[in-house]
């Protein structure tokens, strides 16, 4: 399959989803609310990213980067570097990832998966919307990201299965939850890791102690480092507000 014919596959599974109302894409993005956040039916609201592989060349990274532009109203909205990290070149990629940038579309990177402080360094002074894992950073990397406040998707079972964090009682979350750094709690890819994000969720409150409505605050806040517009993340907040009600919290 072709880049194109790929996603084009993936737009028209997701339009034959039935089980709940899917919003892939309406208009701008930007402006206005979707609605009031008070429809009875269950409802997925999905934003897409295409994925550049670190395998790649920097013609390809381009072609991928072209493809999202194409695609925008689509429901792309921004890219991904990602793949195996002991492969390719940061150099080989920032002047795409800069470009896509540029363009308006939002950038997220796997970061820290390994032990290279040079490549970790240039990527958080790179200023990415987002980034993935953290794992491997330093006592200086660490107050760049901080002083930065770039959100962190934390995907627990994922670094623990793949032995890049030892056990969940050294994990960095527990660092970034209690500095208030901005997080979101990620299956990573919940086929291969036989995972869920709601257990995801409850293995932070286990191994964490965080209570009950922390843990709803926790994924109230992640609407913020959501790739949607403002409307969205309005109606995300309302869904939340009203079950807050029903809860008590």
């Amino acid at each position: 399959m072709s880049k194109r014919s790929y996603m084009e596959a993936v737009l028209e599974g997701l339009r034959f989803v039935s089980t709940v109302e899917t919003d892939i894409f309406r208009g701008s993005d930007v402006e206005g609310s979707h609605g009031n956040g008070h429809s009875q039916r269950k409802k997925i609201y999905v934003r897409l990213l295409l994925s550049i592989d670190r395998r790649e060349t920097r013609e390809a990274a381009m072609e991928t980067v072209q493809l999202a532009m194409e695609m925008r109203h689509l429901g792309v909205v921004g890219v991904d570097l990602c793949g195996n990290p002991m492969i390719g070149e940061w150099t080989t990629f920032w002047p795409v990832l800069e470009f896509a940038r540029e363009q308006g579309l939002l950038v997220t990177l796997h970061c820290g998966e390994v032990p290279n402080m040079e490549e970790i360094n240039a990527m958080l002074d790179f200023l990415p919307a987002r980034i993935g894992h953290a794992c491997c950073l330093k006592q200086e990397e660490w107050k760049n990201l901080k002083s930065y406040k770039i959100p962190v998707e934390i995907c627990l079972t994922s670094n623990i299965r793949t032995e890049t964090i030892s056990s969940l009682d050294i994990h960095h979350f527990a660092d970034l939850y209690n500095c208030k750094h901005p997080i979101v709690l990620c299956t990573d890819d919940s086929g291969v890791f036989s995972t869920t994000s709601s257990r995801e969720y409850a293995i932070a409150s286990s191994a964490f102690g965080i209570e009950k409505r922390e843990m709803f605050e926790l994924a109230r806040n992640a609407i913020g480092f959501i790739f949607a517009g403002d409307g969205v993340k309005l109606e995300l907040e309302q869904i939340f507000d009203l079950a807050a009600e029903r809860l008590q919290f």
